[in-house]
């Protein structure tokens, strides 16, 4: 009998804003700190700002055209667009529907979704799901951010990591053994206070009290948030990579959230994932949130690092908070 086929990524895209901030102009803004203290304590040496006319749908849109170039699948032959993202235009109406518009995907369902830094692993299992249940669609997935319009800079623990961008990834089918093998989702709705923005919800509406107050700020317990990957993430990829029935040292290429320098390479040492290439962006472009692992996918898609039928594992970890993690076998097209 003729295999299955699996589902897996046909062309990767990426955008990334054309104003660098390095670390010399970024303390100009950021009180109490030195480009020497921000190097030595993320690895980040500069990151990329949107323009003043640039939102999130801009960036989005830029990263959906060149992933569906790149995977040789016009606009309107997507059937599903899903955007990532907890930085949205505005709350109404969701981004993937200007995405939609501005790329011509006029046949695709278009949702958002919101989980964090996880986001980008989130919308591949989706994607996983819509064609396994009809294998001849096409899914967009598309992660975005733009953190600079959200960040506190007298914060110097989150303001110092941030940047904005986006990722996307042409999702369909693929010859067996190729694509995706197994995915994990994981969420800790105890541990939601790590990570927020405590007003402009219903909740907390908007004020003028509230904008005074720093409110629509994002805050981050940076310590909480480290222990919460060193501890949750591990086993995460553990019973991801077993279940698949693969070790670590089967892995060949390992591609994380850029949360932080540091705290990924104790990641990747607890996770036993030191004989794998783990691919790092974040020291140019900084932490992107949601879109950070599909920009350092992307990267490594178009420099070559990544073989037909090599073992590729994706982990991202965010806001929640949420733990993603997929497993897949390179298909080179």
């Amino acid at each position: 009998m003729q295999p299955v086929a699996r589902v897996g990524i046909l062309g990767t895209g990426s955008y990334l804003p054309e104003h660098e901030v390095t670390n010399e102009a970024l303390v100009e803004r950021v009180t109490d700190t030195t480009p020497e203290w921000i190097s030595r304590k993320t690895l980040i040496e500069a990151r990329r700002f949107a323009a003043p006319d640039e939102a999130t749908s801009d960036l989005a849109t830029k990263a959906a055209v060149e992933a569906l170039a790149r995977a040789g699948i016009a606009a309107d032959r997507a059937d599903y667009l899903i955007v990532s993202t907890s930085t949205p235009d505005s709350p109404q109406p969701p981004t993937s529907s200007l995405v939609q518009h501005a790329i011509g995907a006029h046949r695709a369902a278009a949702f958002d979704i919101n989980v964090v830094c996880a986001g980008f692993v989130f919308g591949l299992a989706l994607a996983d799901g819509l064609v396994a249940a009809r294998p001849d669609a096409v899914v967009l997935v598309v992660a975005a951010d733009v953190y600079s319009r959200i960040l506190d800079f007298d914060d110097r623990r989150s303001a110092i990591l941030f940047g904005d961008g986006a990722g996307a990834a042409v999702v369909g089918a693929v010859p067996h053994p190729y694509g995706l093998m197994d995915v994990e989702l994981v969420s800790r709705g105890d541990a939601h206070e790590l990570i927020h923005i405590k007003a402009g919800g219903s909740r907390l509406p908007a004020s003028a009290e509230t904008v005074a107050d720093g409110d629509h700020f994002f805050r981050m317990n940076g310590r909480g948030v480290r222990d919460f990957v060193l501890a949750g993430v591990p086993p995460v990829l553990a019973d991801l990579l077993k279940r698949a029935g693969v070790t670590a040292e089967d892995v060949h290429h390992f591609v994380p959230h850029q949360a932080n320098g540091v705290m990924v390479g104790e990641l990747v040492e607890a996770a036993g994932l030191l004989g794998a290439r783990t691919h790092l962006v974040l020291d140019r472009y900084g932490n992107t949130g949601s879109a950070s692992a599909a920009i350092a996918l992307d990267v490594a898609a178009r420099a070559g690092d990544l073989h037909d039928g090599e073992l590729v594992l994706l982990a991202g970890f965010g806001g929640g908070m949420s733990v993603g993690a997929a497993l897949l076998r390179w298909y080179a097209r």
